[in-house]
């Protein structure tokens, strides 16, 4: 097999980026403290067509060399928001109609794979601190929380990677047509 290159790969230009229809899906950080942690949800975002990020209290905002580092660019490609609080940001996407979930580990949590997605809603994904998770109050303030189911020693993935695995489930469900025809 041949790796492909740059050319092949047919990437959009941040104008064309900009003007593609986006999903009905907000990431929500959550005090988020890894610059790095970020600058990835940034970029993973502009790859599963996010519609915004919310980035709330201690999180960091672009412009920032750490955060470009792992966005890439994508800081740039996909809108954002800062939020004083996340339960600010909450209130309003509620507001805004959109259906919130927590991706955190809570004894009423629905794993990944059985939350059922449905195309007419508009949804919101909170991802949590590195250390603390998403705050107990935020979390009463969901619609629902979703767990991503884990088999080995530890009791969590890093933010970024949870964010991308939710992102791509949220992707998979609420695209009808094939990533590269969007």
């Amino acid at each position: 097999m041949q790796k492909k290159t740059i050319w092949d790969l047919g990437r959009a230009t941040l104008e064309e980026y900009r003007a593609r229809p986006k999903l009905p899906l907000v990431v929500i950080l959550d005090n988020i403290r890894s610059l790095n942690n970020i600058g990835a949800i940034f970029r993973t975002s502009d790859a599963f067509l996010v519609k915004e990020i919310a980035l709330c209290g201690i999180t960091a905002t672009p412009p920032s060399p750490e955060i470009h580092k792992t966005a890439l660019g994508a800081e740039d490609s996909v809108a954002w928001h800062y939020y004083n609080s996340t339960a600010e940001a909450v209130i309003d996407l509620h507001r805004r109609g959109y259906t919130v979930c927590a991706l955190e580990q809570v004894k009423e949590s629905i794993e990944l794979q059985n939350f059922q997605i449905e195309p007419t809603k508009k949804y919101a994904i909170i991802a949590g601190h590195e250390v603390h998770g998403v705050d107990p109050e935020v979390v009463n303030m969901c619609d629902c929380c979703i767990e991503i189911p884990q088999f080995g020693t530890k009791h969590s993935l890093n933010v970024s990677v949870s964010t991308g695995i939710a992102l791509w489930h949220f992707f998979s469900h609420l695209t009808a047509v094939p990533p590269t025809t969007i």
